[in-house]
């Protein structure tokens, strides 16, 4: 396992990582960020990455419905394993926040 940080709304999150999957996560990373960015400030920490994730879900989603995207299951699965796992990271983001 590797830990890699991610600059997400101007705060560093140490997550960990498969060893060679670090340019990986840190492109969802920035993808995460910039998510956050465009939305600006006015919102919770929680609330600007829970937004963030579902932007990106939504993408994800209407990427899936368009004619000719490629929706083989090895994509379809790798794609619910991300979300997945930014979902848990939100989760307890927002939990360490709430408590």
């Amino acid at each position: 396992m590797s830990n890699i940080t991610l600059q997400i709304g101007g705060r560093a999150y140490t997550v960990a990582c498969a060893e060679g999957e670090e340019a990986h996560v840190s492109a969802l990373g920035r993808s995460i960020a910039d998510k956050v960015e465009q939305m600006g400030g006015g919102h919770s920490e929680a609330r600007q990455l829970l937004f963030a994730a579902l932007l990106l879900a939504d993408e994800l989603h209407e990427a899936r419905g368009r004619p000719g995207a490629p929706a083989t299951a090895a994509s379809s699965e790798s794609g619910a394993a991300t979300l997945e796992a930014v979902a848990e990271r939100l989760e307890k983001i927002a939990s360490a926040l709430e408590g």
